[in-house]
């Protein structure tokens, strides 16, 4: 299903945020992108404001703080983030930002992992995450691409009640993010094609139903294409940098939106 407003089951990629200088310049950019609509949310967290799709949030855009980075930032789903920091750290991550308190929505944290990717974790309180996923305007896809595969599955297999798939084929290495069955992500190698100076990180794809009219609307709007749109087996895709140099990745969807609420 396309609408979800319970928490979400732990492991699972829950919320994704963008951090930037301006978070009014990224809304000008996100708004007419993606059919979204803004709200500020509490008046204590002025610097944040959620992305609604037909009613439903979507996405957090926030402006910098002290030890915060420009960028996509996906949040993984956990029951509980203090237990869940404390299997990080055995398994060899390190916790960026420790658990706290975000107001009464939940509880969060950021960690890096043992390759360097950086991801955040979210226990739900009032708010359990994004409300519509896998249709026009919402994330449809998240994925972990670093230069250490072994270390990484030994790490998210080790915080995470995953198992994995193979997707991996000739020249390149990739295994799915299953929780009882159903896939909720990817985690991919780095191969020698790859720029020597691109991080390993976790990057968001949002679902469009035209890649080739978003990928042409995001210029416009002042992105530059990364990755020109390209057909692949899962849907046509295109990587896109954002206003303020952030990347993220659009994939077609034939699922209709669904009505709003």
């Amino acid at each position: 299903m396309s609408i979800h407003t319970d928490p979400w089951p732990e492991g699972t990629p829950a919320w994704v945020d963008l951090m930037v200088p301006d978070r009014h310049v990224a809304q000008a950019f996100y708004g007419p992108l993606l059919g979204w609509e803004f709200d500020e949310g509490h008046p204590e967290s002025g610097y944040y404001s959620n992305a609604r799709r037909g009613g439903r949030t979507a996405a957090g855009i926030g402006e910098l703080m002290p030890g915060s980075r420009v960028g996509w930032t996906t949040y993984l789903a956990v029951d509980d983030v203090d237990a869940a920091a404390q299997r990080v750290t055995a398994a060899g991550g390190t916790l960026l930002a420790d658990p706290m308190d975000v107001m009464d929505l939940g509880r969060m944290a950021v960690l890096a992992d043992p390759t360097g990717a950086v991801v955040g974790l979210w226990q739900s309180g009032l708010h359990t995450g994004t409300d519509v996923v896998n249709e026009p305007g919402a994330q449809i896809w998240n994925e972990l691409m670093t230069r250490d595969f072994a270390a990484a599955k030994a790490f998210y297999g080790a915080v995470f009640p995953y198992t994995f798939g193979d997707m991996s084929g000739p020249g390149f290495t990739y295994a799915t993010l299953d929780l009882d069955g159903r896939t909720v992500g990817g985690l991919g190698e780095l191969g020698p094609d790859a720029p020597a100076d691109e991080p390993p990180a976790w990057s968001t794809y949002f679902a469009v139903s035209d890649t080739d009219a978003a990928t042409a609307q995001a210029v416009e709007l002042g992105g530059q294409v990364v990755s020109a749109p390209a057909d692949s087996p899962f849907g046509r895709l295109a990587v896109l940098r954002g206003p303020s140099g952030e990347t993220f990745t659009l994939l077609s969807t034939t699922e209709p939106s669904s009505p709003r609420s």
